[in-house]
């Protein structure tokens, strides 16, 4: 197998009928072995209104109570996943709809209370998940794309013990392509509704087309990337780290054109 390939598609795009349908036109018919893995933030985000709960996010993730968690899971493993499933299958890529729970594909640990520095305080998370180096089944994966099947994953995961927990949808996707990366060459492709990572999230000509660790850290004192950003580029850059071949962020629009943010070493 020449190699792997992990998308990742944002919330923003899976709440858009026409991005949507575009991207997935498009990854259809990407030769090779491919995973998706997607979010659903923004529709998460009015359902829970829509039930009288207030979202609450810190540092670009989400505050998971039990209630939230039962919204996060219809949402996330519910109507996104299988709407994204037949859609795919419209467009011939026959794909199969999964939580980290389906199969125990994806097993996480529930986080402890941590410290946040942007809230300048601990914060707990809640039913939020973290997943070890060991939590994802590789040859599981690798056995549903051998047999000719695009596992479509979405942010929920399990704790093996009995619960579902809430996970970052790009910490998913880049457990999966490390953990991938132990068999085969795996890349690591974020796509979203801007061309890359931007200076100025207003200006699309502002697009960053390199950044690296050293870089990083400039760009978040001073405030260039924040919020939902931050998780991105920092499961990136573990990504990178732990064996992946390649990261990029990119638009959902066009998978074939060069307009992307690279990450190096």
């Amino acid at each position: 197998m020449d190699g792997i390939r992990v998308f990742k598609i944002g919330g923003h795009v899976v709440d858009s009928p026409e991005r949507l349908e575009k991207f997935v036109r498009e990854f259809s018919v990407l030769p090779g072995p491919k995973v998706l893995v997607h979010g659903g933030g923004a529709m998460a985000g009015r359902m829970q209104r829509s039930l009288g709960m207030e979202p609450v996010m810190v540092a670009g993730r989400r505050v998971t109570d039990s209630e939230t968690l039962k919204t996060v899971t219809m949402v996330y493993a519910g109507w996104c996943n299988k709407s994204i499933v037949a859609l795919l299958q419209k467009y011939g890529c026959n794909a199969i709809g999964l939580s980290g729970a389906d199969g125990r594909s994806v097993t996480a640990r529930r986080r402890p209370p941590v410290y946040v520095e942007s809230a300048g305080s601990v914060i707990d998370y809640g039913h939020v998940g973290d997943i070890d180096p060991e939590g994802v089944d590789a040859p599981f994966i690798m056995g549903l794309t051998g047999n000719g099947y695009t596992p479509v994953f979405c942010a929920i995961t399990c704790d093996g013990k009995g619960s579902l927990l809430n996970t970052n949808a790009d910490t998913v996707a880049s457990a999966i392509a490390v953990s991938l990366s132990s068999y085969v060459p795996a890349d690591l492709i974020y796509c979203f509704e801007k061309n890359g990572v931007l200076a100025d999230v207003n200006d699309p000509s502002s697009l960053i087309r390199e950044i690296t660790p050293e870089s990083f850290r400039k760009l978040k004192e001073e405030g260039t990337v924040a919020d939902g950003m931050l998780p991105k580029l920092e499961n990136a850059f573990r990504a990178i780290a732990s064996g992946v071949r390649s990261v990029t962020i990119r638009n959902s629009d066009g998978l074939g054109n060069g307009i992307q943010t690279v990450l190096r070493k």
